[in-house]
């Protein structure tokens, strides 16, 4: 089932062929879009599902670096971190580790999207969605991520655009 994230209207469609099956509100980046390492912005074009990370896991895992750290994230947890002086960037729930598929755009060299470890993820249900606040990845709400984790595979395509009023998967 092809996917592909509408960066303007801040949406990620599911198909099967033609046929649209289901549409989730999603958050990219706060920087816009781009493909550099370090930009923060979130790549535009043709990509992979490389990998999935977290199945089973239960809702609000926690994860750093692609691992479970054993904590389920809640307020008291964020609050803690922020007192500590170590505000975190939440990855929860599930993982979607995307790839680029067009080389010197998203694949390779300074351009990378798996290099740069842009995913599709879960976030906080507090985090607004529909309005871009990444770091580069792909925010879903948590049962949204755990849904589309169900219903797609590794090597799934996913187009990234600004908008799919023209675009045809």
């Amino acid at each position: 089932m092809p996917l592909l994230v509408d960066i303007n209207k801040q949406v990620l469609k599911l198909y099967d062929g033609s046929n649209l099956k289901s549409t989730y509100p999603i958050s990219t980046a706060l920087n816009g879009v781009g493909q550099k390492i370090g930009s923060e912005c979130t790549p535009l074009g043709a990509h992979i599902i490389r990998a999935k990370i977290g199945a089973g896991a239960p809702l609000n895992a926690v994860f750093v670096a692609r691992r479970q750290t054993g904590e389920i994230y809640s307020r008291v947890l964020e609050q803690q971190s922020q007192l500590e002086g170590n505000p975190r960037d939440w990855i929860l729930t599930r993982i979607l580790w995307l790839s680029g598929r067009e080389v010197g755009r998203n694949r390779l060299g300074e351009c990378d999207t798996m290099r740069r470890f842009i995913y599709i993820h879960g976030c906080p249900d507090s985090h607004q969605m529909q309005t871009p606040n990444s770091h580069g990845c792909i925010k879903m709400r948590n049962a949204d991520v755990v849904d589309l984790f169900d219903r797609v595979f590794v090597g799934e395509s996913i187009d990234i655009v600004e908008s799919d009023d023209s675009h045809v998967v």
